[in-house]
Formats: structure tokens, C-alpha cells, sequence
């Protein structure tokens, strides 16, 4: 028997500047919604020509960047180098350190790039890892449709499992990321983890969550029960073109201490952080002589 899981907290997520001229939606990270283990923040974020976030270290936290509109250039200290472009996603696990740059591709004939980030904390015993990179295409995320091809919903199955199709990407630590489609009202069931944390960002048009007959509108960050009883959610829209993204991740039992970019899991190895990227060691050797090439154009 399927028992969906309901809203507990609705926090709406206002445009503010970010980075170089870029700008986001922040919800997860924000004051109003600071703790959600084991996701440290999500940014829905525009960036008009001239912005972008040029170079910049990261440890300790994997960082997803999905596109909706247009396209993303990316580059690192580690000599990778590539495009996000629309639909596609790519999933970078920081690790005990990486400096890379993001910079939005602009042409005449591209919209402007928008899309989502996503930090995920490490479990501990993964912190120091060797940086690694899952990208996908988006002909290479694969679909579910839970009432056929010719229904009123899709799911985008960026990481996870959703009506029997799974994704290739494999997280270290559990966290399941979908792309939910609704192109005329309808509704689905989307299966979750029991106890997983879960939340939902809604882009477009309208939802109702589980029992509730509340429509929930663009840009709010909807975080979802997880009583043991809950399979899943159960999703509906109430309007032609509505679109959102439902994450759940598996909780983690450990402290965040956070400082910008970096994320450990006390404030000794935050300040051994701070110490490797000031001298150039241990993940951070190029920390004083690489440049990468799109930051600077």
C-alpha cells in the first residue's frame, strides 16, 4: 500500500546576487532553512551575459549542477574540462579538494543559462577522497513515464530509481534526484526511501502535495515528512506545464561545520582546511599557480 508523505515546511525562495552579475534563488542554505542533512543548499540560479562564478575551491561536498536553459562551461585545477548543456547534469564530487571555475555559455542563439546546484554533504569517511565527475548528457538521463509515453507525466531519472528505470550515476552516499514533468494536470506516485529526507523545488505551474488540496506555486522549497510509514509522495498537478524537482537524500549523523566552500566535519578540520589551500597541499597544490582559461576570457 502506498502512503504519501506531506508537506512540513514551505519556505519561498527570494532572487539575490550571487557570484560575478549571476543571480539566485536561494531556499536550502538560506536562514530560513539552514539544516536539511544531508543537503547543505540549493541555488535556482540566471545568469545574463557577463556573469558566471570564475575560480574557486571546494572540499568536503559534492556539488550537482542540472541546466534548464542554456548551457554551462566548466574547468578545473585537475585538467578536466567540459559543457553542461541544457538537460544535462553533472554530478562533481569535491573530495578533499578541487578549484574549478563555472562560466554560462552565451550565443545568439542560446537562451540565457539558468539551471540548478545542489550541495550534498559527504558522509565523513568519504571527505578526502580523490575528486571525481559523473556527467551526463541529456540523452543520457534516462525517463520514466508511470502512465505511458502518452500520459500527462515524465520523470527525468537523474540519479535514483523511478517506475522500474534507474540511473547510471552512482553518489557516494544515497540520494535520489528526479526532474517531474507534467505537461497537462495529472497526477503520480514517485516511491522514496523510508526515512530519507525529501524535498521538493517547484519551477512551474502548480502541485498538490499528498491529502492536501493546497496548490503550491513557483520557487518554493517544499521539505517533506518521513514518518516510517511513508512509501513515497504522491504528486498532482493542477495546471498544464507544471514542472519540479523531488530530491531525498539519506540523512547523515555528523556535524556540519561549513566555511564558504568548504565543508568539514569540525572547526580543526576546517582550520587544517584553510591551512592546505593557504600553502598548496593536499588537494590544493595548484591553489596558487593554475588559472583556468574560461574565468579569464
Amino acid at each position: 500500500m502506498s502512503t504519501s508523505r506531506k508537506v512540513v515546511q514551505k519556505v519561498f525562495a527570494a532572487e539575490v546576487d550571487e557570484g560575478v552579475g549571476s543571480k539566485v534563488r536561494r531556499s536550502i542554505g538560506s536562514p530560513q532553512l539552514r539544516n536539511l542533512t544531508p543537503f547543505l543548499m540549493l541555488d535556482h540560479f540566471h545568469a545574463p551575459a557577463g556573469a558566471g562564478f570564475p575560480d574557486h575551491p571546494h572540499r568536503g561536498q559534492v556539488t550537482v549542477t542540472y541546466m534548464l536553459e542554456g548551457a554551462s562551461l566548466h574547468e578545473d585545477s585537475a585538467g578536466h574540462k567540459g559543457k553542461i548543456k541544457t538537460g544535462g547534469v553533472q554530478w562533481m564530487c569535491a573530495g578533499r579538494g578541487i578549484i574549478h571555475a563555472e562560466m554560462p555559455q552565451y550565443a545568439p542563439e542560446l537562451p540565457e543559462p539558468r539551471g540548478l546546484q545542489l550541495w550534498v554533504d559527504l558522509p565523513k569517511e568519504y571527505k578526502m577522497v580523490e575528486p571525481s565527475y559523473q556527467e551526463l548528457d541529456p540523452e543520457e538521463i534516462p525517463t520514466a513515464y508511470p502512465q505511458g509515453e502518452e500520459g500527462p507525466v515524465k520523470i527525468k531519472v537523474i540519479s535514483g530509481k523511478s517506475h522500474g528505470v534507474e540511473s547510471p550515476v552512482r553518489p557516494l552516499g544515497g540520494c535520489w534526484y528526479f526532474h517531474v514533468i507534467f505537461t497537462r494536470p495529472g497526477a503520480a506516485f514517485q516511491d522514496l526511501p523510508a526515512g530519507w529526507t525529501a524535498f521538493i523545488y517547484t519551477l512551474k505551474g502548480a502541485v498538490r502535495v499528498g491529502s492536501d488540496p493546497t496548490s503550491q506555486g513557483p520557487y518554493h522549497t517544499l521539505v517533506l515528512s518521513a514518518a516510517k510509514d511513508e512509501t513515497g509522495v504522491e504528486l498532482t498537478a493542477t495546471e498544464e506545464n507544471t514542472e519540479l524537482v523531488l530530491i531525498a537524500g539519506e540523512p547523515l549523523d555528523q556535524p556540519v561545520v561549513q566555511y564558504g566552500p568548504f565543508v568539514m566535519t569540525s572547526r580543526e578540520e576546517i582550520q587544517k582546511t584553510i591551512i592546505d589551500y593557504q600553502y598548496g597541499r593536499n588537494g590544493f597544490e595548484k591553489a596558487h599557480t593554475w588559472k583556468s582559461e574560461i574565468g579569464h576570457m
